[in-house]
């Protein structure tokens, strides 16, 4: 494992120690590599949910806006599936 040295603010190593404190965690490394954990987790999502909108912003260049509510939608999905003889 890397050690590193790190400067933290008062207000922040408070925090870090009551976590301490509070026994949910035994140690600073546990505090800053949880934290760090959470970030990265975080990053994942994030980066997750930005090319689902780039792929939805892509589909309304492609397709553009649908106008229909869903029960409109649903209802020219009927449409359509009865002429093509599936419903």
């Amino acid at each position: 494992m890397t050690r590193a040295s790190i400067s933290i603010s008062p207000p922040n190593d408070e925090w870090i120690q009551s976590q301490i404190k509070s026994e949910e965690f035994a140690s600073r490394s546990e505090v800053v590599n949880d934290l760090i954990r959470r970030a990265r987790k975080e990053q994942t999502e994030i980066e997750a949910i930005r090319a689902q909108l780039i792929a939805s912003e892509k589909s309304v260049e492609q397709h553009g806006w649908i106008d229909e509510n869903k029960d409109e939608m649903l209802d020219g999905f009927k449409e359509k599936a009865r002429k093509n003889g599936k419903l």
